[in-house]
Order: C-alpha cells, then sequence, then structure tokens
C-alpha cells in the first residue's frame, strides 16, 4: 500500500506505449503547478545519486512557452519536454484566484516497449510527479484561511513544542490543516509522521507530496491490515511501514521527546500482542473512532491514557452531521441515473451515523427499513416512524430494496444474505467491513468493474449487485469527503483535546478517558466560538468570534 502514495497521483496521465520519436518512447505524462525550474531541480535531486551523468542540456522551444530537457544517465537516454496546459476544474474544495498556472511534462527513454523501466528513469518519474502533485502555497493557504476555528485555537494554549506526533487519518485537506495548526502550538514538522489510512481519497497524492515537502514524514498503513482483509504484500508493505513508524518513535525519546499517536481506527493503540504492528511504546494517544476503541477495548487494558475522541460530545453532537452530509451527497453523486424517490432502502446500523442517514434517506422520499441488532436501537427507530428488522436477512425477504446501506463496521453478508439480494441492488457501505465478503473475493468469480463508480457481482441466482466505490468508506472514494468548514470545529476540538492530553499526560491514569474531553473542550470556549462564527446573525469578528485570516497569515502558515 506503501507505493500507491508514490507512483501515481490525479491528473497524471499514462501512455507506456507512445509513439517513439528519435529511438525514445513516451513512458509518462505529469500535469501539475511544478514549473520548469521546479522540474529541473527534481530531476537534478535524482541525478546527484547516480553516476554518471553523461550529459545534461536544456533550452526554449521557438514560441518561447516550451522547455526540453535532455539527460544521459547510466547509460540511458531520457528526454522531459514541458509545456503550459490548460487549466481544469479548480484542484481544491475552495478554488483559488489567480488559479494555479499548469505544466505538462511528458518524460520519454530509450527504454525498450514492454520492458520494466530502468531505476533512474523511475526515479526522475516519480520526483517529476511529486513536484507537480504538490499542493501549491496559495492553495495551502486557502485551506487554512476556511478554518477559522483551527486557527483561532492554534493561537490559544500552552505550547507542545516537547512533543513529537504520529498522526493517522484520512488524507484530504483539513488534514493540512490540522497539521498546520500542530506546528503552530509547537511540534516542530519534522517531528510529525503523518500516515494515510489507505482510502481512495481524492487528493491523497496532493497532500503526500505536501506533506514530504513541508518536512514531515508521510506513509500508508492501511486499515484492512489489521482488519485481516488485506494481500499478502499489502501485509508485508504495512509491516516495512510500521518498522519506519517504530524508528521514528525511538529517535523521538533519544531526543528527549514524549510521543503522542491521533489515530482514526486504532491501529497503533491496540494493546501488546501478535496482531499489533507498531511496537515500540507512546507516551499519549488521541483516539477518534469507534471502531478504534473497539480495537482498543479487544487488547489489554491501555498502558498510557487515552483521549476518547469518537465518543466525545464535539464529534457526537457536531460532526456526525457533516459526516451524514458527505455520505449521501457522494452516493447520489456516484448514481445521478437513479430514482432515490419512493423507493425501498434497506438501511444497516442505526447508531450515531446510521440514524441521521436513515433520516436523510427518508427526507427524499425514500420508503426506509432499519435494520440492528440492539433492540433499543430498533425501538428507537420504530418509534420515529421506521420499519424495522433485526437481521438483514429478515429485512430482504419482507421487502426488495434498490439500495442497501451499512454504517457497523462489521461484516453484513454472509452466503445467506448474498442469495436474498434482489437483482440489480446497490450496495453503499460506510465502513470498511459492511460489505467485506464481496470487497475481499469472498463472493467468488464474476466481478466487473465500473469505472469511477464501483465493481458489479454476480449474485448466485444469476442476479447482479453493485457495490459501490472500494468496498470502504464511500464518502472518502474519489472523493474529499467534508467541506474545511464542515469539519472545522472537530479539528479545532481535536487540537484542544491533545493540548490537554500532552499537560496532563503525567497525571492521568492509564485508559480511555471521554469527560476530560468534553470538559476541555467546553472550557476552551469552543462551542461559543462555533456558534459565533458560523450560526449567529452577526458579522465576522464580533467578540468571542474566530478571527478571518488575512491573506498574509494564510501564505505565512502555508510557507513550507
Amino acid at each position: 500500500m506503501t507505493t500507491d502514495l508514490e507512483t501515481a497521483g490525479p491528473g497524471t496521465g499514462r501512455d507506456h506505449a507512445g509513439a517513439a520519436s528519435g529511438g525514445l518512447r513516451l513512458v509518462e505524462t505529469v500535469t501539475g503547478p511544478a514549473t520548469p525550474a521546479e522540474v529541473r531541480d527534481a530531476v537534478t535531486e535524482v541525478l546527484a545519486a547516480h553516476s554518471p551523468v553523461t550529459a545534461w542540456h536544456t533550452a526554449d522551444a521557438p514560441d518561447g512557452l516550451s522547455r526540453a530537457m535532455g539527460i544521459r544517465i547510466a547509460g540511458h537516454r531520457v528526454h522531459l519536454a514541458l509545456e503550459p496546459a490548460a487549466p481544469a476544474r479548480h484542484r481544491t474544495l475552495d478554488p483559488v484566484v489567480p488559479e494555479p498556472g499548469l505544466w505538462r511534462t511528458s518524460v520519454l527513454s530509450d527504454a525498450p516497449a514492454g520492458a520494466a523501466l530502468p531505476a533512474p528513469v523511475r526515479q526522475i518519474v516519480a520526483a517529476v510527479r511529486e513536484r507537480a502533485d504538490r499542493l501549491t502555497r496559495e492553495e495551502v493557504a486557502a485551506v487554512w484561511s476556511s478554518m477559522p476555528l483551527l486557527r483561532h485555537f492554534a493561537d490559544r494554549g500552552p505550547e507542545i513544542g516537547d512533543w513529537a506526533l504520529v498522526f493517522r487519518d484520512h488524507y484530504v485537506e483539513n488534514s493540512v490543516g490540522f497539521l498546520l495548526a500542530a506546528e503552530r502550538a509547537g511540534i516542530p514538522a519534522e517531528w510529525i509522521y503523518a500516515l494515510a489510512k489507505g482510502d481512495r481519497t481524492a487528493g491523497r497524492h496532493r497532500v503526500h507530496a505536501w506533506f514530504r515537502a513541508r518536512g514531515n514524514r508521510s506513509a500508508v498503513l492501511d486499515n484492512s491490515v489489521i482488519d485481516g482483509t488485506a494481500p499478502g504484500q499489502e501485509v508485508a508493505a504495512a509491516q516495512v511501514v510500521a518498522a519506519d513508524v517504530d524508528r521514528f518513535i525511538a529517535a523521538a525519546h533519544r531526543a528527549g521527546r514524549r510521543v503522542l499517536v491521533i489515530d482514526d481506527g486504532g491501529l497503533l493503540a491496540r494493546a501488546q500482542g501478535p496482531a499489533r504492528l507498531v511496537s515500540e511504546p507512546v507516551d499519549a494517544v488521541v483516539e477518534l473512532t469507534v471502531s478504534g476503541l473497539k480495537r482498543i477495548g479487544a487488547g489489554a487494558h491501555p498502558c498510557v491514557p487515552v483521549f476518547n475522541i469518537a465518543r466525545s460530545q464535539l464529534k457526537s453532537l457536531l460532526s456526525y452531521e457533516e459526516i451524514a452530509d458527505s455520505c449521501l451527497r457522494r452516493l447520489r453523486e456516484l448514481v445521478p441515473g437513479q430514482k432515490f424517490i419512493g423507493r425501498r432502502v434497506v438501511a444497516v446500523g442505526f447508531g450515531t451515523l446510521g440514524s441521521r442517514l436513515a433520516r436523510r434517506l427518508r427526507s427524499l422520499g425514500c420508503r426506509v427499513t432499519v435494520v440492528d441488532q440492539d433492540t433499543l436501537a430498533l425501538i428507537q427507530a420504530a418509534e420515529q416512524g421506521f420499519e424495522t428488522e433485526p437481521t438483514l436477512a429478515a429485512a430482504l425477504r419482507r421487502c426488495t430494496p434498490f439500495l442497501v446501506t451499512g454504517s457497523t463496521g462489521e461484516p453484513l453478508l454472509g452466503i445467506e444474505e448474498l442469495a436474498l439480494l434482489p437483482d440489480g441492488v446497490l450496495l453503499a457501505g460506510f465502513a470498511t467491513k459492511d460489505f467485506s465478503l464481496l470487497s475481499t473475493g469472498g463472493a467468488g468469480d464474476g466481478a466487473e468493474t465500473l469505472t469511477g463508480v464501483g465493481v458489479r457481482y454476480r449474485l448466485p441466482d444469476g442476479g447482479r449487485a453493485t457495490l459501490l466505490g472500494d468496498g470502504r468508506s464511500l464518502n472518502l472514494f474519489d472523493y474529499e469527503g467534508i467541506p474545511n468548514g464542515g469539519y472545522d470545529a472537530y479539528r479545532a476540538g481535536t487540537l484542544i483535546a491533545v493540548r490537554e492530553l500532552c499537560r496532563r499526560a503525567d497525571t492521568l491514569a492509564p485508559g480511555v478517558h471521554v469527560d476530560e474531553v468534553d470538559e476541555a473542550v467546553r472550557t476552551a470556549g469552543l462551542f461559543e466560538a462555533y456558534y459565533d462564527t458560523y450560526i449567529a446573525d452577526t458579522a465576522p469578528g464580533r467578540a468571542g468570534a474566530a478571527p478571518q485570516a488575512t491573506a498574509a497569515t494564510a501564505a505565512g502558515a502555508a510557507r513550507p
């Protein structure tokens, strides 16, 4: 999984069978804001590690716009041709004005068609792509400007500069904002290790490239490894990354720093055991998800304090509305040809997220049947006017849905349920395990990829079922997920909790704490600032409201 961030990116076109030119063939085309000077810098860094480099030249084309670079390295010829590219739709959630200028870089090589590219050529392509993928300073400034609460609380509270941070979460824009805020709180960039969860978020390669340019470490540590749904090569890749995280933690301790883990899924905070990937002890943990808390609880009692954001008022009362909104928006975007109004939906799970999804689907006009193993959840659903069933199998025997949604984080499909699925049904999972029987190949052969939509599977009776997305959280499939402003309070509250945990790490008892999170967030005045910033009908800047960013402060925060 580590190579996902290192070898591919949005805006990158491939033509490995490209036309030959002077004995050269096109091996890669990369489009992004990397200027000719930045491309030259990227290539120079690669060349410094190789010998001999027997040729190196650049030239301007007659039009004065295009550029060309030629290299002979380790016996191979490489040619780079650069030309301005027309801007596509904006590359960040909020458009940047003026839009960054784009360049298209075509890389040609004399490597034979059909053969693996020589290592120096691969390295040049990767270096150019990473420069092209980076968020620009102006784009990061736009992210920072879009999160006024995070900016406000980044400058309020005790310094935590004697800590190192391992941050594992989705690679989306608001994560960029959060790590900028962590730096403002005192943690040096070189003592931040960012880890992606493995989801196909739309901007993951750009976020990865930005983190590396900033001086952070960046890699992937996939949830599927601990779920037991990853193939062997992904497990091996995760073990390599985990070993590097261990080295980072050990180096931080040698440097006199304590180590804080912020985790979305409990992969790093598990108690010791054979399933544990990262073995070096850390000093404090912030857990962001319920599934992570379950993983922590399934092991031995934690030996460090763990702040429970997942069950906090911050996430339960504010964040899940935004998450549910993003789930439904992504679902409808993936199937724009589908009629929703009046049609039957089975919604499995009536918890914090599932209940909100069920209500939103009903507000669209869907007839929703709720499934949950918790009797109290079924009572609540029934008393809110939903039809209910205790099992998915019972619901499928009773009705014929066009859509089944899952939000439990537990496998929903077995052989019995698979046989009951109606022909043409859509399956939308908002947690990784929901439809894992299909996504891990447990249902057998017969899969057909629907590019940009999902995978269609053959059912036992000859019908078809379409698993939308990639079997992971659907709201993160080729998507940014939640608007930056929608996660502003959540990220600001997490930073408040981080500061409180670091301040009290020596005195808190080992184990999971939630009351301390709620108290820290309330005492800091986050809810009042949230109300004043986003809810109150007053002009920005009233007393208590988070300040608006100026262009200068935003650009300063974004400066690598």
